[in-house]
This record gives C-alpha cells, structure tokens and sequence, in this order.
C-alpha cells in the first residue's frame, strides 16, 4: 500500500529524523544559541512531541 503513497512515507520519514533530534538534544543536552538567546531543553521537548507525533500520523496515513 505505501507503493501509493511514498511522498506520505517520505514526509513521516523527515518527521522522524527530526524527533531523533530532538530526543538525542533531551538525553545528551548541548546548548543552542539563536542570536544572543538560548534555547531551553523544553523547547526540544515539544518539539520532539510535536515531530514524533506528525512522523506517526503520516507513518498510518501512508499505510492505509
């Protein structure tokens, strides 16, 4: 089925990849600076909910 659908794959694909991201900046933090700020690790947390859950949302739609 995901033979119709592999730009659906490919996006959950890039979510995913993302969410690791995230998930390697929680478990091994390392400071992010935007400009003269820094960014707190919860912003990583949400992030990671959000792209973990986009990522698992594509996955079931791309395997209907």
């Amino acid at each position: 089925m995901t033979a119709r659908r592999p730009f659906t794959m490919l996006a959950s694909a890039i979510f995913m990849l993302m969410a690791l991201a995230h998930a390697y900046r929680l478990i091994s933090p390392f400071p992010i600076r935007v400009g003269d700020c820094d960014v707190p690790q919860w912003v990583s947390l949400i992030g990671f909910l959000i792209t973990g859950g986009l990522a698992f949302a594509l996955y079931r739609e791309a395997r209907r």
